[in-house]
C-alpha cells in the first residue's frame, strides 16, 4: 500500500509538472510606468530578461520600415545612443559580458543562436534547424535600420546592442542572431545604426552598494 501511494504522488506531480508548462522557466511581466506597456521576463540562469524586444518610443527610434505593425511584432530599433537610457526602471541595457553570460549559458557561441530563437518568425534553412526557444528567450529577426532610413534583413536576422564601447574606434559591441546558422555572433558596430534592445533586469546586489 505504501508503495502505491508514492506511486500515486508522483503521478500527481508528474501530471502538476506537465500542465505548467513545456519545461520552459516561468514567465512573468513588468509595466514599463513610462507608457503602460506591459513586458514578459524571463530567469535564465543568473540573470532575468526581457522575453521580448523593447517598444518604447524614444526619440529617434523607429520601427523597421516605418511601419508600426512591426514595431508590434519587433519592438523599436534604436540608435547606440538613444539605446543606453532607453530601458524602463529597474533595467538596463547589458554588457557585452552579461551577454557573454546568457550565450554561454544557452551553450555557447556556436550553438546558443538555436536556443536562443523564437521558435517562429525566422526564415528557413533546410540544413539549419529551427529555433527552439528552449528558455523562453524568444529572439527574433528584427533585421536592422541605417539613419538615413533604409531597413534591411527582417525575418532573416537579428541584431541587439550592447553597453560595451570600444571608445577608440567610436564603436560598440552588439550581438547578432542568423537565419542560417546556430550561432550567436559579436561585433563591433557604428552607433548610429539602428538594432533591437533587450534589457536586462538591475543586479539587486550592485544595486544596494
Amino acid at each position: 500500500m505504501r508503495n502505491l501511494a508514492l506511486v500515486w504522488v508522483l503521478a500527481v506531480v508528474a501530471v502538476a509538472l506537465l500542465a505548467a508548462g513545456d519545461g520552459k522557466p516561468p514567465v512573468s511581466t513588468f509595466t514599463d510606468k513610462r507608457d503602460g506597456k506591459v513586458y514578459r521576463k524571463i530567469a535564465i540562469g543568473s540573470q532575468t530578461w526581457m522575453a521580448e524586444n523593447l517598444n518604447y518610443a524614444a526619440k529617434g527610434s523607429k520601427c523597421y520600415n516605418n511601419k508600426a505593425e512591426n514595431c508590434a511584432q519587433y519592438g523599436r530599433l534604436y540608435d547606440w545612443e538613444t539605446a543606453l537610457t532607453a530601458c524602463p526602471a529597474g533595467t538596463h541595457l547589458p554588457t557585452d559580458e552579461e551577454w557573454t553570460t546568457l550565450v554561454d549559458y544557452a551553450g555557447g557561441k556556436n550553438k546558443a543562436g538555436t536556443k536562443l530563437k523564437s521558435s517562429t518568425g525566422w526564415k528557413s534553412d533546410e540544413e539549419v534547424p529551427a529555433g527552439t526557444n528552449d528558455y523562453g528567450f524568444s529572439a527574433l529577426p528584427g533585421g536592422f535600420g541605417f539613419g538615413d532610413g533604409d531597413f534591411y534583413e527582417d525575418g532573416y536576422f537579428g541584431f541587439w546592442w550592447s553597453a560595451t564601447e570600444n571608445t577608440a574606434y567610436g564603436t560598440t559591441k552588439g550581438r547578432n542572431i542568423h537565419y542560417y546558422n546556430e550561432a550567436v555572433g559579436d561585433k563591433y558596430y557604428i552607433k548610429t545604426y539602428l538594432f533591437s534592445v533587450r534589457c536586462v533586469v538591475d543586479n539587486e546586489k550592485e544595486r544596494r552598494k
